[in-house]
């Protein structure tokens, strides 16, 4: 029977119950690379098409892409939705020649979770008609510094990318003095204008 690995955060997904509906097995773990381990060989990273977009505005993509090719000879990207991305097409394409140049991985394109779900199974099937190729648990989780946990939370806030939250943290020393800032400071950031300091503030402050 098909055996398939998928990471604790994605137990909730709509995808995890149209897989369940194939004849496999499923088992839930803290994975510390990829969402779906099809295969000692084969693990995949899924996004749907704005997920695909903030990850790489904030630079996680390209770290989650170097671990997952550092663990696994065949690492997987697939890009889930219909929707066009809010990218220029130049954009993108040089992003996917960086995705498959420098990290090794296979983009796939899905265009619904139904679709996701039938091609991580066929994967899946395919990998393991040899029984030692067998998914496993490989690889570690990744320690983040105190530096870049601050930068993680403040990439958070619409409209700040990571340019402009190491910006903040220059600026600011630490997030309770960025918690505590008024408009005018705000505005010292560059690329903070007065619309983006109101919104930032009235998120702090609801």
């Amino acid at each position: 029977m098909v055996h398939i690995l998928i990471d604790e955060r994605e137990r909730n997904v709509r995808l995890v119950e149209l897989l369940s509906s194939y004849n496999i097995t499923i088992d839930f773990a803290s994975l510390p690379v990829g969402d779906y381990i099809v295969s000692k060989r084969v693990a995949i990273e899924r996004k749907t098409i704005s997920d695909f977009v903030h990850s790489i505005e904030n630079n996680r993509l390209f770290d989650q892409l170097e671990r997952l090719s550092n663990t696994f000879l065949k690492p997987i990207l697939i890009i889930e939705g219909e929707d066009e991305p809010m990218l220029s097409n130049h954009i993108i394409n040089g992003i996917l020649a960086k995705i498959y140049l420098e990290y090794n991985t296979q983009v796939i394109r899905s265009y619904s979770e139904d679709d996701t779900a039938d091609i991580i199974y066929r994967l899946a099937k395919r990998e393991q008609e040899e029984k030692e190729n067998m998914p496993i648990i490989v690889g570690s989780k990744r320690a983040y510094s105190d530096y870049e946990f601050k930068i993680m939370v403040l990439s958070s806030f619409p409209f700040i990318g990571q340019k402009t939250a190491k910006k903040i943290i220059e600026h600011f020393k630490t997030l309770k003095n960025f918690a505590n800032a008024n408009l005018y400071e705000l505005m010292k950031i560059e690329g903070i204008g007065k619309k983006k300091a109101e919104r930032i503030i009235k998120l702090l402050n609801e």
